[in-house]
């Protein structure tokens, strides 16, 4: 967060600036409020440039292992910029290296899914979850045994987690 800060205010010193080459070469007869208008243009760009770019960010630091199966995008009355054009600002990832048979007769699976979301600081979180690749139930796990039903899910048939962790 600290070098994002960095670098907006360092845009909006270099559009600044560009903006006095412009008053310089018209002789100063260009208005005195472009300068903080390019400047605040500067950094509001930098901004959404950063937002934009976060996910492919995100997955040139994932391990070769590491497979995003969704994401998510949203708008918001903030950024008004992405209810015209979305961006993700959450995925989650599936830990292939982490898939392992749980029980074998019934064809039940364990694995790690990793959510990254995007805020101030970048958030991540880890769950363990079971997946009946037979009736496509998931569910996480509290603690090391004990399950948490209320959360309990049923995949839909083409889901890419549910094809990537029973595939194993």
């Amino acid at each position: 967060m600290f070098w994002t800060f960095v670098a907006t205010v360092f845009c909006g010193l270099g559009a600044a600036g560009i903006a006095l080459g412009i008053r310089a070469v018209t002789r100063k007869k260009a208005p005195k409020w472009i300068i903080p208008a390019f400047a605040g243009a500067g950094m509001l760009g930098y901004l959404i440039y950063m937002e934009y770019t976060w996910f492919e960010l995100k997955q040139t630091q994932l391990p070769d292992e590491a497979i995003v199966v969704s994401t998510e995008e949203y708008g918001a009355p903030w950024r008004p910029w992405a209810y015209v054009v979305s961006q993700v600002t959450a995925f989650t990832v599936l830990d292939t290296k982490s898939i392992m048979v749980d029980n074998p007769d019934k064809n039940i699976v364990r694995f790690s899914l990793y959510r990254f979301e995007q805020s101030y600081t970048d958030a991540v979180t880890q769950k363990m979850y079971l997946l009946n690749c037979d009736t496509r139930e998931l569910v996480p796990l509290k603690g090391e045994k004990s399950l948490d039903t209320r959360a309990l899910r049923t995949l839909p048939e083409d889901d890419q987690l549910l094809k990537l962790a029973c595939d194993q």
